[in-house]
């Protein structure tokens, strides 16, 4: 187990993961607007059992020993992220004092125990006024976020050590606008283009906002997971590259290189040039500072079959361990994973944060979560040695959370959570993860020079 920090590049980060809807709880509490997940979640037939995150871990009042836990941990970095609807809760206006005061004491605690605050602005939780707008689907909506970038920076920007943007835009399109299994619930076919473009442009309009009032560096955390075409017929391998394009250059060829992909025109109904306004990809392709990469499988993709609407079909990878929510560990992809980021991107690509990585697995003796993460963070380490630049991994996620809309059946956390009691149980894989943690090389600060 010690090889693992041992082999890894002096500064090399090991951390955590949360989501404010995922664990804060206090939905009503010190001006919280509504979001698009509480009235998602508090909708009939939406989750699993009909759960919200109303309470969820009850972190908003359980801060300090959830803290304690990580410090515990040995862990030198926490990604969290901010509720939009805690700091506006109109998603417009000026910053609610209690919340800005919430994450004031939350990273104040995390850097009197020595964690790093890597702070997400956008994990999915939209104020629920901005929907009744036109959500992502308008360009207001992409203003407002850089105008709440800034609040938050001019806050909290003093401190926090790493900034992400935009949690997973992809899988924020695919399943709250295409399949409507998540908020907002959509079904918008494939006229996608303003939810993806006006993401893109609120990470870019971010940027800059940030870039005034912080001096500290900037990513966003994309979702990516290898492709595997069924075989080499034209057709299977075509397939392939379209979904290729979609899930892993849709949303980083225009922050990196400052274009679209050429599938975009497959995403829109109307006329481009009406969306992607002129300047608009110089704001999104700003300079960032890193890379986040959130990884959890590779896809199995063929050509459509019969009556499939979408110019691909996913089908399922068989021959792998699976985790409870029966998706495929295969810790090799995620080595080729980051060295095709590398082939694709040379020089454009910053260096790398593993943001998220984790598998859902119930028991509290859950060997199979260490095997997964040792797994993983041996791939990563193939892949530093193979020339990427990786500078950290944070394992999803510190705590069992309400896992969107699979409810509270899935189970993620090094750390059990009875959400009866809010009991926090230490799992086996919470102590094998402290003793790669506290192994681990000491690391500058996070602002510091890129080490390796």
């Amino acid at each position: 187990m010690s090889d693992f920090p041992k082999n890894f590049p002096m500064g090399f980060q090991f951390g955590v993961s949360t989501a404010a809807y995922q664990i804060e709880g206090a939905a009503e509490e010190d001006g919280r607007g509504l979001s698009i997940w509480d009235t998602f979640s508090r909708t009939p037939g939406t989750t699993r059992g009909g759960a919200t995150g109303d309470v969820a871990c009850d972190h908003y009042h359980r801060w300090e020993s959830d803290l304690d836990l990580i410090q515990e941990l040995g862990a030198t970095a926490y990604r969290f992220s901010i509720a939009w609807p805690r700091i506006q809760p109109t998603g417009d206006g000026p910053a609610n004092a209690a919340g800005i005061a919430f994450y004031d004491r939350l990273v104040d605690g995390m850097l009197a125990r020595g964690i790093d605050p890597v702070a997400t602005l956008f994990h999915w939780d939209l104020p629920q006024a901005l929907q009744d707008l036109g959500g992502w689907g308008n360009r207001d909506t992409a203003m407002r976020f850089g105008e709440y970038a800034e609040l938050v920076g001019e806050a909290l920007g003093d401190r926090v050590k790493l900034w992400v943007t935009l949690n997973e835009p992809y899988i924020h399109l695919v399943l709250g606008h295409v399949l409507g299994i998540h908020a907002p619930g959509q079904q918008l076919g494939m006229d996608l283009l303003p939810v993806i473009h006006h993401q893109l442009l609120g990470h870019g309009l971010a940027v800059s906002a940030l870039r005034r009032v912080s001096s500290s560096p900037i990513t966003l955390a994309n979702n990516y997971s290898p492709v595997w075409p069924k075989s080499e017929s034209d057709e299977d391998q075509a397939a392939a590259m379209f979904y290729d394009l979609v899930q892993n250059r849709l949303f980083t060829d225009p922050v990196l290189l400052g274009e679209y992909p050429p599938i975009v025109e497959a995403l829109t109904t109307a006329d481009i040039d009406s969306i992607v306004m002129d300047g608009d990809l110089r704001v999104i392709s700003q300079p960032i500072d890193a890379l986040g990469v959130n990884y959890y499988n590779p896809s199995l993709i063929s050509a459509p079959v019969e009556g499939e609407d979408l110019p691909f079909s996913r089908l399922d990878i068989t021959g792998y361990p699976t985790t409870d929510f029966g998706w495929p560990v295969v810790p090799s992809a995620l080595k080729d994973l980051l060295v095709q980021l590398r082939q694709v991107y040379g020089d454009r690509l910053p260096p790398i944060w593993i943001t998220e990585s984790g598998c859902s697995y119930a028991p509290v003796d859950d060997q199979f979560r260490i095997d997964y993460h040792a797994g993983h963070l041996a791939a990563v380490r193939e892949a530093v040695e193979a020339g990427v630049d990786v500078r950290g991994y944070c394992a999803w996620s510190l705590l069992d959370n309400f896992e969107w809309a699979a409810g509270y059946d899935q189970r993620f956390g090094l750390v059990h959570v009875d959400f009866e009691t809010q009991e926090r149980t230490r799992r086996a894989s919470f102590a094998w993860f402290r003793e790669v943690c506290t192994s681990a090389a000491p690391r500058p600060d996070l602002q510091g020079e890129p080490t390796g």
